[in-house]
């Protein structure tokens, strides 16, 4: 079964092949979004907690929880200077966000991630790529933030991919 992913939440970034870097950056980062929670849509909660592979902790819902993290990791812990922020999922460090998931609340974990994007979003409002938040001590561009996010989801998203395909066939880019 072929998924359809040609939902208007998910901006083609072909659409700005001659846009500003900015707009690129943002498009392409929208966009690896928009692709993750497609391929979490139209699955009962029993399946995106499937980890289909028996010696990974990945799950789809699994990676809706870690991208929650990531987010507010990389915008608001690096870029706005607020390292004391807590861990959503994991305050020891311990893959909590992707495993266990016996307890985890799909809509609930869906809207803190939809948060962690909103606050994301509002905190490079207006600032230049050339703007530096810290990470380990060392300033790191909101260029490369972006540039690293986009890998983040790319990457993930090609394990929900290969997720969404074992446990029901879908495939789809």
């Amino acid at each position: 079964m072929v998924q359809d992913l040609s939902d208007p939440r998910r901006v083609e970034p072909d659409d700005a092949y001659e846009a500003d870097e900015r707009t690129l950056l943002e498009t392409w980062l929208d966009f690896h979004r928009a692709t993750l929670l497609l391929k979490c849509e139209g699955l009962s909660d029993e399946e995106r907690k499937a980890r289909p592979v028996a010696t990974s902790k990945l799950s789809l819902h699994g990676l809706v929880r870690h991208m929650a993290e990531v987010e507010r990791h990389w915008f608001r812990r690096a870029f706005l200077r607020d390292p004391d922020l807590p861990q959503i999922y994991d305050p020891d460090g311990k893959d909590l966000d992707f495993a266990p998931l016996d307890t985890a609340d799909w809509d609930e974990d869906r809207a803190t991630w939809e948060h962690e994007i909103e606050q994301a979003k509002e905190a490079v409002r207006g600032r230049p790529l050339t703007d530096t938040g810290l990470r380990r001590g060392k300033p790191v561009s909101l260029r490369w933030m972006y540039n690293h996010m986009i890998e983040e989801y790319a990457r993930h998203n090609g394990h929900a991919d290969l997720i969404r395909e074992m446990v029901d066939g879908a495939v789809g880019w």
